[in-house]
């Protein structure tokens, strides 16, 4: 058996990293682990912290591609964020002019949920615990 014990990082690739970095740590609140530049690959990488327990790597690229289809392509459908107050955070987004569809109900746990996009339009969402 692998002993897996948790997930230890999300990667996501921007193609406006100064964009992606504003979103990330203005808007979302993440705490800035690292940040370097590659040189050799003309990228820079940024670690990210989630609440001090979980990590997001944020990567550029001058040579990316955009996903094959939308929103259904293989990989990474969607990142999902738990928060306390679902309407409290739906507010914020549009406070910041994130692009945020309505509140839903998941049909079979009851919990309330919405989705909105960051920069890049990756699918994000939060999950109301």
């Amino acid at each position: 058996m692998l002993n897996i014990q948790h997930i230890h990082h999300v990667a996501i690739l921007t193609d406006n990293y100064e964009l992606s970095k504003q979103f990330y740590t203005e808007v979302l609140g993440f705490e800035i682990i690292a940040e370097v530049y590659r040189e050799e690959r003309q990228s820079y990488k940024l670690d990210l912290s989630v609440n001090g327990v979980y990590q997001i790597e944020l990567f550029s690229f001058p040579e990316f591609r955009e996903r094959a289809s939308f929103p259904e392509a293989k990989g990474l459908r969607h990142l999902a964020f738990a928060v306390k107050d679902v309407d409290a955070a739906y507010a914020y987004l549009k406070s910041k002019n994130v692009d945020v569809q309505e509140v839903r109900i998941d049909e079979f746990t009851g919990k309330r949920f919405l989705f909105f996009y960051d920069p890049n339009g990756q699918p994000l969402e939060f999950y109301e615990i």
